[in-house]
C-alpha cells in the first residue's frame, strides 16, 4: 500500500521507516533540498557544518535509541559523563555540577542534587523534593493535570522559592522548550523530571558524531529506499486535493524551475509537517471541523542557533553546558563534543539563543555581537587582557516557528495521529504523545502514526509490527 508523507523531518522519516517494516511503500516529500526538518544541517564553503539546533540526546529517549539500534548506527552517539553542568553568573568562568552516580534511580538523581553545594540550600532541596513527590507517586495523570499551571506557578504551589527557579529551572526551561518558567506548562518540565527520576540513565547526554542530516537522517533514507520506499527532496506540497466525500484525492506538488505541478496519489496520506505550515495547508472544508480547529491553539516557538568559530581553545569541556545567561540557553564546544567537528587547537561554540521572540527579526550582526558580550562573562580569561580571542566566522540559523510553544493549556489542543479523515494521518512532535516537542517526541509520533495506519490497513505476512509497540529497554550507559 502506498503512503504519501509530507515532510522529511524525524517524524516523517521515522513514520516511513516503520511503515516499510510493516510492508507498506512510503513516498516522503520534502519541500527543501535538505533532510531533517528541525534537525537539518548544511555545509558552508569551508566544509564546516552548521545546524538548525544544538541537538543533545538523552538516555530518556527510548524510541530514538531503539530507532538507532534498528538502523545499526547506535555507535554514532557519543555518550558523555553522567552529569549536568551549569555556569555561575555571579562567578564568571566558574561551573557547578550535578554529578549523577551509577546507582539505581531515583537515588542517583537525588544523590546528585544533595551533593551539589553551589546552587541550592538544604531547605530548598528538601522543599523541591517534597514538591516532586506527587508527580512521582501519582504518575502521568497528575503530570497531565498540571497543564493548567505554568511551571513557576507549580513551584510556588509546592512552597519552592524563586531562587530555585532562577538558579536551576530558567536554564532547564529554556533548554527544553525555548521559553521561561513563567511561560512554560508545568506538565512539560514534570514529564522530563519524571523520566530523569525513573530511568537510571535518563539524564545522561550524548551527541552525534557528525551532522544530524548525514549521520542520522541519511541512514533512515537508505533503510527506506532499500526496501522499496522513496524520499524526494525539492518536492513542496502546494495543495491537499480532496474527493467529493472530503477524503484526500492526492497531493499537489509544486513544480520548481519552470516545471509543471504534479499530482501524487496514494492509498493513505500523512502530514509530517510542523503545525504552522499544516494549518496554512488545510483545505477549507476541513477548517470547519472541530478536530482541525483545535490546531489554532498551537503555534511554533521562535528559535535561534549560533555557530561561532574562534582562533583558540576557549574550553576543553566535552559536554553540554547550561549557560544561565539571560540571553543564551545551552551551549557546547562542538570541537570537543563531536568527532567530525573535532579541532584540538580551536573552539567552535554552538549556542541556543532563547527566548528568541525579541531577537528573531534582528540582524545576524546584532545577534552575534550580543552573544559575544555574553561570552565575555562566560569566558573572562579569553576575552579580557591584551590578546582577546578572535571570532573567525559565524553562522546564525533562525527558525521563526520551531516546536510548538508549550504554554499552559496546550495539551488539550494537541491532536491524535488519527484524524476524522479516513485516509489522512498526522505525525509530528506537536501531536499527542508522552514526550514534549523534541527529537524523541518526533520519532515516537512517527512510530505511532505508522502503527495506526498498519492497524487500520494491515499487510498480510508482515513480521515487524511488534517493533511499533514494544521497543525494548536500552541502556544508555552502553549505547
Amino acid at each position: 500500500m502506498r503512503v504519501a508523507i509530507a515532510g522529511a523531518g524525524l517524524a516523517g522519516l521515522s513514520c516511513a521507516k516503520y511503515l516499510t517494516d510493516a510492508g507498506h511503500t512510503p513516498i516522503v516529500l520534502e519541500s527543501r533540498d535538505v533532510l531533517g526538518g528541525l534537525v537539518a544541517a548544511w555545509k558552508d564553503s569551508d566544509g564546516d557544518w552548521y545546524e538548525t539546533g544544538l541537538h543533545a540526546f538523552f538516555g530518556a529517549y527510548p524510541n530514538m535509541l531503539q530507532l538507532l539500534k534498528e538502523l545499526g548506527i547506535e555507535d554514532r552517539l557519543q555518550w558523555k559523563e553522567h552529569t549536568l553542568i551549569f555556569n555561575q553568573p555571579d562567578k564568571p568562568g566558574t561551573l557547578s555540577r550535578f554529578d549523577v552516580p551509577d546507582i539505581p534511580s531515583p537515588f542517583n538523581v537525588i544523590a546528585s542534587i544533595l551533593r551539589n553545594k553551589d546552587m541550592l540550600t538544604w531547605e530548598q532541596k528538601i522543599r523541591f523534593a517534597v514538591g516532586l513527590l506527587p508527580a512521582v507517586v501519582r504518575g502521568q495523570k497528575y503530570v497531565e493535570d498540571m497543564d493548567k499551571y505554568s511551571f513557576l506557578e507549580w513551584l510556588k504551589r509546592q512552597g519552592v522559592d524563586e531562587r530555585v527557579t532562577s538558579d536551576v529551572f530558567i536554564a532547564a526551561c529554556k533548554a527544553l522548550t525555548f521559553i521561561n518558567p513563567d511561560e512554560v506548562s508545568a506538565t512539560i518540565l514534570l514529564t522530563a523530571l519524571n523520566r530523569f527520576l525513573q530511568e537510571r540513565y535518563g539524564s545522561k547526554i550524548a551527541f552525534l558524531d557528525g551532522s544530524p542530516t548525514e549521520r542520522l537522517c541519511s541512514p533512515i533514507v537508505d533503510y527506506i529506499t532499500e526496501r522499496g520506499g522513496e524520499v524526494r527532496l525539492n518536492a513542496p506540497l502546494k495543495e491537499i486535493l480532496l474527493n467529493a466525500d472530503g477524503t484526500v484525492k492526492g497531493y499537489l506538488i509544486r513544480g520548481l524551475n519552470g516545471a509543471e505541478d504534479e499530482v501524487l496519489t496514494a492509498d493513505v496520506y500523512v502530514s509530517a509537517m510542523s503545525v504552522d505550515p499544516l494549518k496554512a495547508m488545510l483545505p477549507k472544508p476541513w477548517k470547519l471541523m472541530e478536530f482541525f480547529q483545535k490546531l489554532e491553539g498551537l503555534e511554533g516557538v521562535p528559535v535561534i542557533n549560533l555557530h561561532l568559530w574562534f582562533d583558540r581553545k576557549l574550553t576543553e569541556i566535552d559536554h553540554l553546558l547550561f549557560s544561565r545567561s539571560p540571553l543564551l540557553s545551552v551551549y557546547a564546544d562542538m570541537s570537543n563534543t563531536c568527532r567530525e567537528y573535532a579541532n584540538p587547537n580551536r573552539s567552535m561554540l554552538e549556542l541556543v539563543l532563547a527566548p528568541a521572540k525579541d531577537w528573531i527579526a534582528k540582524s545576524d550582526e546584532e545577534i552575534v555581537a550580543a552573544t559575544i558580550a555574553e561570552l565575555e562573562k562566560l569566558f573572562p580569561d579569553h576575552f579580557g587582557g591584551d590578546n582577546p580571542a578572535t571570532l573567525l566566522k559565524s553562522h546564525v540559523v533562525k527558525t521563526p516557528r520551531s516546536v510548538y510553544k508549550a504554554t499552559p493549556g496546550r495539551q488539550q489542543y494537541r491532536p491524535a495521529q488519527v484524524t476524522p479523515i479516513a485516509n489522512f494521518y498526522l505525525a509530528g512532535s506537536y501531536t499527542m504523545q508522552r514526550y514534549l516537542g523534541s527529537m524523541e517526541g518526533a520519532v515516537l509520533s512517527g512510530k505511532l502514526t505508522a502503527q495506526a495506519i498498519s492497524e487500520a490497513l494491515p499487510v498480510a505476512n508482515s513480521s515487524n509490527l511488534q517493533t511499533l509497540t514494544r521497543p525494548p529497554a536500552t541502556n544508555a550507559a552502553t549505547a
